[in-house]
């Protein structure tokens, strides 16, 4: 269904791939090396570079989602942010061998995003939701000078379980003195999507990070756009200072 506007009272951010741009490195470094191959260099290059990339994020996602649904999500949480850290490790330009240390180098956030969340902090009270941990959540937004907007920063050790659980945006909710319902869950993943739904709340799919149109739409999104910095227009759009970079027809799913 359309988003109702008029119940929207909290905003709920997934981080990587939603405010964060975490993984375009991976990308440019696999594009890089595609680039010597004859036929694949260039635009499309980077265009395979994307899709393998997204390849490789679904399936983790999957599983991820699987163990989440047996109850064995607190066990591994710690083993998937090795994973994730490991093949940073290679990219990052703050590399190093210890793993711990790579959240010490921000990735950049998504274009127009820290503009837009000064402008809607001011008239809804928010918070991040991430499976990252919650340090590394508060390094990030405290590096772009956007920490104090934020009611929660939501991680994996924050509660007993994950996304696609609810009890994340449960919590959040919780934290922000609104019902659940009353939440606008934001993220680029069908996970996010499903997060929202599970707890009643209304979700927005955006598509600079690693999910489809057509994955966020079957997954329930509300609203789908093409970066989340186009949110601003569709909650505020007569403050919307970003103009060009607002997608003048967002994608409603339904």
């Amino acid at each position: 269904m359309p988003l109702d506007l008029t119940r929207i009272r909290a905003l709920c951010f997934d981080v990587d791939g939603t405010i964060s741009d975490t993984d375009d490195h991976i990308v440019a470094q696999l594009a890089k090396m595609l680039d010597a191959i004859p036929g694949v260099s260039g635009r499309r290059g980077e265009l395979v570079a994307r899709q393998v990339v997204m390849g490789l994020e679904t399936p983790v996602h999957g599983a991820y989602a699987l163990l989440d649904r047996l109850g064995l999500d607190v066990p591994v949480s710690r083993l998937r942010e090795r994973i994730k850290a490991t093949r940073q490790r290679g990219e990052d330009p703050g590399h190093t061998r210890n793993p711990e240390a790579l959240d010490e180098v921000p990735h950049e956030m998504m274009a127009g995003v820290k503009e837009m969340l000064l402008k809607l902090a001011e008239h809804y009270p928010m918070v991040t939701i991430s499976t990252g941990s919650a340090p590394r959540v508060e390094r990030f937004l405290e590096h772009y000078e956007v920490r104090h907007l934020f009611k929660a920063v939501v991680g994996a050790q924050t509660t007993r379980r994950m996304k696609p659980h609810p009890e994340p945006l449960l919590y959040a909710a919780q934290q922000m003195g609104v019902e659940p319902a009353a939440c606008l869950m934001i993220g680029d993943t069908t996970i996010d999507v499903r997060t929202g739904v599970a707890a009643g709340a209304q979700t927005v799919g955006v598509l600079c990070g690693f999910g489809t149109e057509r994955e966020l739409r079957d997954a329930g999104a509300g609203l789908i756009l093409r970066t989340t910095s186009d949110l601003l227009a569709v909650l505020q759009p007569a403050e919307d200072e970003l103009g060009k970079t607002a997608s003048p027809e967002p994608k409603t799913a339904g």
